[in-house]
């Protein structure tokens, strides 16, 4: 069946995680677009606030608390959206947590609080977002991460999840598609985006969470997520430091195995106490967008830009190729491992 989305200002869109990050930038575009938007979060009062503040500009946004992690509150909030606005175009499943650690030092409650969150929290957000979205057709937009497609030392448990979701959501896609759902799927892979993901993780590694470099803003992904709910897209990598991060994790496995491991002593910062508690458990400090530590975040991402368009994707494609084969004739044309390669700036 033939796939066709509203113009993101018909919409009714549905955004988990709404509270802060890339959620809370999203819910501001999409309703600033013209979009009848529904904010999911756990905090009640932080959504309370953000909507006066949203509903104070003129535009056309509710908000319902719920733990993604509990299936009736998800399905709760999806019943809350057909009866304010009287159906669902777009569900974004955006909310996550994450642990900065060695894996062996995650305590085995919070290892599971984190999966019972990103990946269960991907699966309870589809679940109630389907049988809506099976009505009238529309867009079921997840958020992982680069991290899905690479292994990340210190945040081990949060790239298992999302690799996770990521095989979630692709086995998901081919279900529906084979049942002629008029459903797009659509996977979002950000980079490092500059929002308070850090400073709310649970942190057993020392010093305070830093976000991994290349760091981007997150006004791009928002972008790029209202964008897949307009125009179907499989998947959209957000920064293209991030696409050549897992490229050559995927093509040079060996050499990125130990190189990564020294390139995450950035992950954190001695010099700054991690902020306690983590939002693991429970939300707090939700209602910010940014980290306030980037202020100079890259605002501009050409991959990203040129993948949005689906002929110019093949074209990238081709340009990721070319340099992961260039790499490996190198390689084994001087007989000896590439030690660093330098890339253009992205």
């Amino acid at each position: 069946m033939a796939i066709t989305l509203k113009p993101l200002g018909d919409q009714v869109v549905v955004i988990t995680g709404a509270s802060s990050g890339i959620g809370l930038v999203t819910a501001r575009t999409a309703g600033r677009a013209g979009a009848k938007v529904l904010m999911v979060a756990r905090s009640q009062d932080v959504l309370r606030g953000i909507v006066a503040e949203l509903q104070g500009e003129g535009l056309h946004v509710e908000a319902k608390a719920a733990d993604v992690g509990d299936r009736a509150g998800v399905e709760a909030a999806a019943a809350y959206a057909i009866e304010m606005f009287g159906r669902i175009d777009t569900w974004i499943n955006d909310a996550g947590v994450a642990i900065y650690a060695r894996l062996a030092d995650i305590p085995l409650d919070e290892h599971e609080r984190l999966f019972r969150t990103n990946y269960f929290g991907v699966v309870n957000g589809c679940q109630a977002a389907i049988p809506h979205l099976r009505e009238h057709g529309g867009a079921l937009i997840t958020v992982a991460s680069i991290a899905s497609d690479m292994a990340v030392p210190v945040m081990g448990a949060y790239a298992a999840s999302k690799h996770a979701v990521k095989a979630y959501v692709e086995t998901l896609r081919m279900e529906l598609q084979e049942d002629g759902a008029a459903i797009s799927v659509t996977l979002v892979k950000p980079s490092g985006i500059d929002t308070p993901i850090g400073q709310h993780a649970a942190n057993h590694a020392g010093g305070e969470a830093q976000i991994p470099p290349p760091v981007y803003d997150p006004q791009l992904v928002a972008d790029a997520i209202l964008h897949c709910a307009v125009h179907p897209l499989r998947e959209i990598t957000v920064g293209g430091g991030g696409r050549a991060q897992a490229l050559f994790a995927a093509h040079f496995p060996a050499i990125y195995e130990r190189l990564a491991p020294k390139a995450a002593k950035v992950f954190t910062d001695p010099t700054k106490p991690q902020p306690r508690p983590s939002n693991l458990a429970w939300g707090v400090r939700a209602g910010r967008e940014r980290s306030g530590e980037h202020p100079h975040a890259r605002k501009t991402s050409l991959y990203t830009a040129a993948a949005l368009h689906p002929r110019a994707t093949a074209a990238v494609g081709l340009v990721g190729l070319a340099l992961a084969g260039g790499l490996l004739f190198a390689r084994r044309r001087i007989g000896q491992p590439v030690a660093s390669v330098s890339k253009p700036r992205r």
